[in-house]
């Protein structure tokens, strides 16, 4: 491995990092905005998280909105991801409407949406395609459904078609669920193979198996949200044999943050990945150039 080099020990040196590396900004894919209700109510869950998850989880960035949108253009951010997920039938509607609302008044807001397995989820999903809809997120735990429902056919189907990416948490961490695990993220490839799935937080703790879906689907990405951090190695640290596999994985890891919902600073992220001592060309492509591919950004 190349030396490493030293990442950012505070927000305030993320701008000096980045011109360091020649990058004109962030391109992070997995960055979460929700009406403020919700995420009042996201930000309680974690305030329970010893219940939920045996570990505290507090929130680093509890902030309104107009600060949070602030702060990340602060960091380099380019363009501002909404991602929200729906757990029951009629949700993903309103959350749509909300996130086509949000792009649409903030300045670099990338239209978002998502979607559940229920009557018409087909042309809802297509219906939010046509209107410009440019990433989706799903949440195979909270949502308790699996990728893999034949009611999500059509819906996958138009995003196949479409080459619109879907940001989807299938791994078993934080905690594991009916659905969690590759198994079903696998039989939806054998089904859809031409999909643009981003594998939020690499699937952790499954890193292999859903870097193995890398090797065999052309479409397949893994974000770095919250892997290699103090915090998430605590309980799913990344085997040995996998950080070897990383320099190879180069144009398919795209960087994610799961801000605000993060219990450290956001430099911290940009911290591991730079420890982990795979060269300038490898961060440049993870923190800029595979998400800027993504998300409809300029090259560097």
């Amino acid at each position: 491995m190349s030396t490493a080099r030293p990442g950012p020990t505070s927000d305030a040196g993320i701008p000096a990092f980045l011109h360091d590396l020649g990058l004109p900004g962030l391109a992070d894919i997995h960055v979460h905005f929700l009406p403020e209700p919700m995420m009042r109510k996201v930000w309680a869950y974690f305030d329970a998280a010893e219940a939920n998850y045996g570990r505290a989880w507090p929130i680093r960035y509890r902030t309104d909105e107009q600060t949070r949108l602030q702060t990340l253009r602060g960091f380099g951010l380019r363009a501002i991801p909404a991602l929200s997920y729906a757990h029951k039938p009629g949700m993903a509607g309103w959350l749509n409407e909300w996130s086509r609302e949000f792009a649409a008044r903030v300045p670099g807001g990338v239209h978002c949406a998502t979607f559940y397995p229920e009557d018409g989820v087909g042309e809802q999903v297509r219906d939010e395609i046509a209107r410009g809809a440019r990433l989706f997120k799903v949440h195979v735990k909270v949502g308790g459904f699996s990728p893999a429902d034949p009611r999500l056919d059509d819906a996958w189907l138009a995003l196949e078609e479409a080459q619109v990416p879907v940001v989807i948490h299938a791994g078993s961490a934080p905690s594991s669920g009916d659905h969690t695990g590759p198994a079903p993220v696998r039989r939806l490839l054998e089904r859809h193979p031409r999909l643009v799935l981003v594998i939020a937080h690499q699937g952790m703790p499954e890193y292999d198996a859903f870097a193995d879906l890398v090797g065999q689907y052309p479409g397949v990405h893994l974000d770095t949200t919250m892997v290699g951090t103090d915090f998430t190695n605590q309980f799913a640290p990344m085997p040995r044999r996998y950080l070897e596999r990383l320099p190879g994985l180069r144009d398919r890891i795209v960087l994610g943050s799961d801000f605000p919902n993060i219990p450290y600073p956001y430099a911290h992220q940009l911290q591991a990945l730079a420890r982990l001592g795979l060269g300038d060309d490898w961060l440049r492509s993870v923190l800029w150039d595979n998400g800027a591919r993504l998300l409809g950004l300029p090259p560097r």
